[in-house]
């Protein structure tokens, strides 16, 4: 598929990734054509660039470890969208090159919105695999958020075109999956595969949520992707929650008595 697009309202969805130019960062779309050796050369010589390759060094150690004990196909996946109070919540899958280089790879809420669109599309030509797991709101308030961002992460997980034989999560375990997990507390400021996952589904999720500012523009989705600004919560007191809010979230419970 050439873009994120909108999800249809499904339990759950996968589908390949390819990112878009997001209307959020329109306004300064710098270049990312040159891939990581451009990334590389836009830091200054030698001392940022020293810096950054020893972090993600630093970064990549659980997977080094993990390939030394034998493992060959190590995935990280990471979930995005638990706080908000609509739309989806979005889980990635990745499974990198182990000679994958990612300049200014980092846990996707420490990158802006520019930075998240190049890095995602460095993560797409250096994986060997990339899968997205999506679960709507009305799943969300049947099961609860946990219960749905581990639900996301499975179909994620299982959507891969290769099969993990190891599986690094961000504190959580998948206990519907036969894999070895690695469960680590910050793990996507502390695994490049978990952080890769964790890009991808946050650059995948924003799409979906320009999406549907364009069907809900009063909720100001473009700008807040979901999260409860004080715009959103005064857009909620006066029209009252979309098809696509989470009903059983307790902001949009209390603006829903409002007007109800």
């Amino acid at each position: 598929m050439d873009g994120f697009g909108a999800q249809s309202s499904t339990t759950s969805v996968t589908s390949r990734v390819r990112p878009r130019a997001s209307k959020r960062s329109a306004r300064r779309n710098d270049s990312t054509s040159g891939g990581r050796d451009c990334a590389l050369r836009s830091l200054s010589f030698p001392e940022s660039l020293g810096r950054e390759l020893a972090r993600l060094a630093e970064m990549s150690a659980l997977e080094r470890d993990l390939r030394a004990d034998g493992f060959r196909a190590v995935a990280g996946t990471d979930e995005v969208g638990r706080g908000c109070l609509a739309g989806p919540v979005v889980a990635a899958a990745v499974i990198l090159r182990h000679e994958a280089v990612l300049p200014r790879l980092d846990d996707s809420k420490r990158l802006s919105n520019i930075d998240l669109q190049s890095v995602c599309r460095r993560i797409l030509t250096s994986a060997r695999s990339v899968a997205v797991g999506v679960v709507d709101p009305p799943t969300i308030d049947r099961i609860n958020i946990l219960e749905a961002s581990k639900l996301a992460m499975r179909h994620a997980v299982e959507s891969l075109s290769i099969r993990p034989d190891a599986l690094l999560l961000d504190a959580v375990y998948l206990e519907s999956l036969i894999v070895p997990q690695l469960s680590i507390v910050k793990g996507d400021a502390r695994s490049v595969t978990i952080a890769a996952a964790s890009v991808v589904a946050k650059v995948y999720r924003d799409s979906l949520m320009e999406s549907y500012h364009e069907i809900y523009p009063q909720y100001d989705f473009i700008n807040n992707v979901g999260y409860g600004t004080a715009k959103h919560c005064k857009a909620l007191e006066e029209y009252g929650p979309s098809p696509i809010h989470r009903r059983g979230f307790r902001g949009v419970i209390d603006q829903h008595r409002l007007v109800g």
